[in-house]
């Protein structure tokens, strides 16, 4: 039996088939979860609509996170075709490549603003919306589960993620604030720390980012990297009721590397 059957899920910064997102939407999926996405301009939809199509998604939608009036509008969209949903995946980061490179004291302050505004900003914006859609929660069920991805980064100084891992720090502790004004309500809400995967965007922001791979699977204390798939596998776990009294977390999805010292 499919554990999260009829349950319906609304996926943000889905950007191609080697992304967090898609393994999670794929885990939620098999599990039975209708999917709703959305996409951020003309050149992502063409790469994003097929993803979603291939899952049968019942929404796919336009929206800009740093827009206010276009998260209401998808939110709108998503009450119109299901009136309620469950489970709101949050996979979206961003700061200039510029800011990624040399020190951290040299970030300006439009490129400071920017990451914090999309990569932790944009979480709290969208919780926001999907307080007012997930289920009245009961002594039987209701609520709903808000699951967002951060990194290693946001504890500890990596090399090449700078004002990214600030970002992350933040969106650390909004995901425990949050889970504080959405608990009464049985929303849960948790952030994913994965490790280092070979996303696209990772490889084409963080300067020597295969040798770090490699370095992470010789230090990790299971010896290997994570993928997609575990991470999705996480998140479906998350979803379900017996997870129903775990919120404010951060996990670590990272073969244990997270425990390692120098």
């Amino acid at each position: 039996m499919k554990s999260l059957s009829g349950k319906k899920a609304l996926i943000l910064g889905l950007a191609n088939d080697r992304s967090i997102a898609w393994g999670i939407a794929q885990a939620l999926h098999a599990q039975g979860v209708k999917l709703a996405f959305n996409f951020l301009g003309d050149a992502l939809e063409k790469r994003v609509r097929p993803l979603a199509e291939s899952l049968n998604a019942e929404i796919i939608a336009p929206c800009d996170v740093s827009n206010d009036e276009q998260i209401t509008q998808l939110f709108q969209t998503v009450k119109e075709k299901w009136g309620t949903f469950d489970i709101l995946i949050h996979s979206v980061a961003f700061a200039n490549k510029d800011d990624l490179q040399g020190r951290f004291v040299d970030t300006p302050r439009a490129g400071f603003k920017l990451a914090l505004d999309i990569s932790a900003y944009s979480l709290v914006a969208v919780a926001r919306e999907a307080e007012k859609l997930m289920p009245a929660a009961t002594e039987t069920g209701g609520g709903g589960t808000v699951i967002t991805l951060t990194y290693y980064g946001a504890e500890k100084v990596i090399p090449g993620y700078n004002v990214m891992g600030v970002a992350k720090a933040a969106l650390e502790t909004c995901v425990k604030y949050l889970a504080a004004d959405l608990g009464p309500k049985k929303i849960r809400v948790h952030a994913i720390s994965a490790g280092p995967i070979k996303t696209l965007a990772a490889a084409g922001a963080i300067p020597n980012f295969r040798d770090f791979l490699t370095t992470v699977a010789e230090k990790a204390p299971m010896r290997e990297n994570v993928s997609p798939e575990d991470v999705g596998a996480l998140a479906a776990f998350l979803c379900q009721d017996s997870a129903r009294h775990m919120t404010g977390s951060v996990i670590h999805v990272d073969s244990g590397y997270n425990i390692m010292g120098v």
